[in-house]
C-alpha cells in the first residue's frame, strides 16, 4: 500500500548492515587471533633480543663465522678471541662428537683440511683433538671450554651429526645455557631432537626443509604457521640459493609480520652489508668480521655485548 501524501519514507531496515558489520567484526578477531596463535613466542627467547648497543630497542645481530681467523685456525680458541676482542657478542660455531662423547667446536666430518691429518673427527678422543695443531693456532677446543671461558657470550650452534644431538642437549642441560645458545642445522630432524631434549625452551633456526616451506609460504601470509610448527624462531639462509633470490624485501616483511626473524650469510663485502641491513634483515653472519665489525660501528650498533 502506498504512503499518505507527506508522510515521511521509513528508513530501510539496517539488518544487513548491521550482518556485514558483525561479519567484519568477527573476521577480524579471527584474523587476529590466527596471527597470534601462528607467530612464534619471540618474547621467550633471549638470544635473539640484542639491546646490548648504544640505541634502544633491539639491534641487527652481527655473527662471527667461525670466529675471525683470516689467516687460518677457524673454530679455534685463537679464533674465538680475536672475534671477542673486535666486540662481537654473537659467534657461529659448529659441533661435532668426539669417539668418547665430548661435544667438539669442528666444522668438517674430516680432520685433513683443517687439521692437516687423515681419518674423521669421531674416531678420536676429544684429549687426541685437543693436542692436534689446527693451522698453528691451537687444537680443537670443546664446546664446554668456549661457553665457560666467555660466560656472556652467546653462541649459534650448528649441531652437524646425529651422534652429537644427545651429548649437546646433555651439555646445555647441565650448564644451564638455554638462552645463550641457537640451535640450528640444516637437518630439521635432527634440530627437532636436540630441542626435544633440552630442558628449557631454546631459539632454533630453520633447516634446509624448513627454510624452503617458509621461502614458498611466506606471501601467502603463513610465515609464522611454518615457525611455529617447525618450532622456529629464525631463518638463516643464503642471499641467492642456485640461482634464487632468497633474501628480498618482502620476504623480509613477510617473515617479519611472522615474527621471524632473517639472518643471511656468509656476507663479507661491505656494500652488500648495508645493503642487507637497509633491505631489513636482522642479522649477518661474516668471515670478514672486521668489516662487519666498522659496518655495524658506523650504525651507533657497536659492540654488542660485552662477553669477557
Amino acid at each position: 500500500m502506498p504512503w499518505p501524501p507527506g508522510t515521511p519514507t521509513p528508513s530501510p531496515p539496517r539488518t544487513s548492515w548491521r550482518l556485514r558489520s558483525t561479519r567484519t567484526a568477527w573476521h577480524r578477531c579471527w584474523r587476529n587471533g590466527l596471527r597470534r596463535f601462528v607467530r612464534p613466542d619471540a618474547g621467550r627467547f633471549p638470544y635473539l633480543d640484542n639491546r646490548s648497543g648504544l640505541r634502544p630497542g633491539s639491534l641487527p645481530l652481527a655473527l662471527s663465522h667461525r670466529g675471525f681467523a683470516p689467516d687460518g685456525g677457524e673454530n679455534t680458541m685463537a679464533a674465538f678471541e680475536r672475534a671477542v676482542g673486535l666486540g662481537f657478542g654473537y659467534l657461529e660455531i659448529d659441533v661435532r662428537a668426539s669417539s668418547d662423547g665430548v661435544v667438539m667446536v669442528f666444522h668438517d666430518g674430516d680432520l685433513n683440511r683443517v687439521a692437516g691429518v687423515g681419518g674423521p673427527i669421531a674416531a678420536r678422543t676429544a684429549l687426541d683433538l685437543g693436542a692436534l695443531s689446527i693451522g698453528g693456532h691451537g687444537g680443537i677446543p670443546t664446546l664446554e671450554a668456549v661457553l665457560v671461558r666467555w660466560p656472556r657470550l652467546r653462541l649459534n650452534i650448528d649441531v652437524k651429526s646425529d651422534d652429537c644431538v644427545r651429548p649437546f642437549a646433555e651439555l646445555v642441560n647441565r650448564l644451564g645455557v638455554h638462552d645463550r645458545v641457537l640451535v640450528a642445522s640444516f637437518s630439521d630432524r635432527r634440530r627437532l631432537a636436540v630441542l626435544r631434549l633440552l630442558g628449557r625452551p631454546t631459539a632454533s633456526s630453520a633447516g634446509m626443509a624448513v627454510n624452503t616451506l617458509v621461502k614458498l609460504l611466506a606471501p601467502l601470509g603463513l610465515a609464522g604457521a611454518v615457525a611455529r610448527i617447525a618450532r622456529v624462531q629464525a631463518l638463516q639462509v643464503p642471499e641467492t640459493y642456485r640461482g634464487v633470490r632468497v633474501v628480498t624485501g618482502r620476504f623480509l616483511r613477510a617473515c617479519r609480520a611472522g615474527g621471524l626473524q632473517v639472518h643471511v650469510w656468509t656476507v663479507n663485502e661491505r656494500t652488500e652489508m648495508d645493503r642487507l641491513l637497509d633491505l631489513g634483515a636482522d642479522g649477518l653472519v661474516s668471515d670478514a668480521a672486521d668489516v662487519l665489525a666498522a659496518c655495524m660501528a658506523a650504525r651507533s650498533a657497536w659492540p654488542q655485548g660485552r662477553p669477557a
